[in-house]
């Protein structure tokens, strides 16, 4: 059964978090839930933005000790790029957000929201606010950052959409951006061959309920998992000894920053390939839909042999799964929406068509949800 902002109510937490009237024994002035207005949400725009520097195989390989050969058979990628020069995070990010607002036709300065969904942002209080400076807006919308890796840009459709449901917005800007280059060790050839810069985003906006296009979701967490990948923060020590005008000992005690990103693929893998096609089919459930209903599958670009092994899981045919890993490489919060807006802009995916998109990653978090285009 649907609530009254469209999304289906059933007994996932998943949809007990968008329904309130499902909270049992809470009225609406007490619920800690926010009671919902009549409205629907949809996608009426996409765009994207890749660094101008392209890594290749070939060029990893000189390097580190691996081949073309080695690294396209075990993740399905050729290319990858990185930032560079003058090239920042906010850059990309706002140059996405742009190209999806010239296509839904939508002046920056209506933007009520911005989203940005990265776990590697420029400044340690984040990158959100930069975004509406760089667009040029003059008003001054909302803007946070969301940190949830790989499966950022899934939470950043969900809490866009909640902001449109149970606070009024009107225009949401949902962007997915990573300089993961930054935390790469490159001498390391199981992880520097996988991952790349870009920035994808798309324009989230209010609606009649019954053109409602965002279906049902589902997402989860487990820090247990957070060893099999991570970037953490490392502390340095400084000099013990005070100074002739007798400054404390020992003070400041250190100094953090933050690992490389370190990996257990095989781990990864297992998780993915266990936990996503789960995801997907709790997410179709709470839709009210089926496997047959949608018209795409859009995993996070992760790893070819991911992809291909959900696909299979699910019975969902090779033709009707979204994936450009060969040429950008693992790209985190930003595959997703990268993904799509080649797919929308290439014709492949048409107005009125229903997906079913995943994210998995660090954390660790996973979570699917369930759209139509346009």
């Amino acid at each position: 059964m649907a609530n009254a902002c469209g999304w289906v109510c059933s007994d996932s937490v998943s949809a007990r978090v968008m329904c309130t009237s499902s909270v049992e024994g809470a009225s609406a002035s007490h619920s800690r839930l926010p009671r919902f207005v009549s409205k629907g949400c949809k996608l009426v725009g996409c765009g994207s933005a890749v660094p101008s520097l392209k890594v290749s195989n070939d060029d990893l390989a000189k390097i580190v000790e691996t081949n073309d050969e080695w690294i396209s058979t075990r993740t399905g990628i050729r290319n990858r790029r990185i930032i560079s020069g003058k090239e920042s995070l906010v850059g990309l990010a706002a140059e996405a957000a742009r190209k999806a607002l010239e296509m839904a036709e939508v002046n920056p300065d209506d933007v009520d929201l911005v989203l940005l969904c990265s776990s590697t942002p420029e400044n340690l209080f984040g990158s959100a606010t930069q975004i509406p400076k760089a667009l040029g807006c003059k008003k001054t919308p909302l803007a946070y950052d969301i940190t949830a890796a790989c499966s950022g840009f899934i939470l950043g459709l969900v809490s866009g959409s909640s902001h449109i449901r149970g606070s009024g917005f009107k225009n949401v800007l949902v962007i997915g951006a990573e300089a993961l280059s930054r935390y790469t060790d490159w001498t390391d050839r199981g992880t520097c061959i996988l991952f790349g810069d870009a920035a994808g985003a798309v324009l989230l906006q209010a609606c009649a309920v019954e053109d409602d296009c965002l279906f049902g979701f589902d997402l989860h967490s487990d820090g247990d998992g957070h060893r099999h990948l991570n970037a953490t923060m490392e502390q340095k020590e400084l000099d013990d000894a005070a100074d002739s005008n007798g400054s404390v000992v020992g003070f400041p005690p250190n100094h953090a920053s933050y690992s490389c990103i370190k990996m257990n693929g095989k781990e990864v893998f297992r998780f993915a390939v266990g936990v996503v096609p789960q995801s997907v089919e709790f997410a179709l459930q709470n839709a009210g839909l089926t496997v047959s209903s949608i018209d795409w599958l859009l995993l996070h670009q992760a790893n070819q042999r991911i992809l291909d092994a959900v696909a299979k899981r699910l019975e969902v045919p090779s033709e009707r799964v979204i994936s450009n890993i060969a040429n950008y490489g693992n790209t985190s919060a930003a595959s997703i929406p990268l993904a799509l807006d080649e797919a929308v802009r290439s014709g492949r995916i048409q107005p009125g068509h229903t997906i079913a998109a995943a994210g998995f990653g660090a954390g660790l978090t996973w979570g699917s949800i369930i759209i139509k285009w346009g």
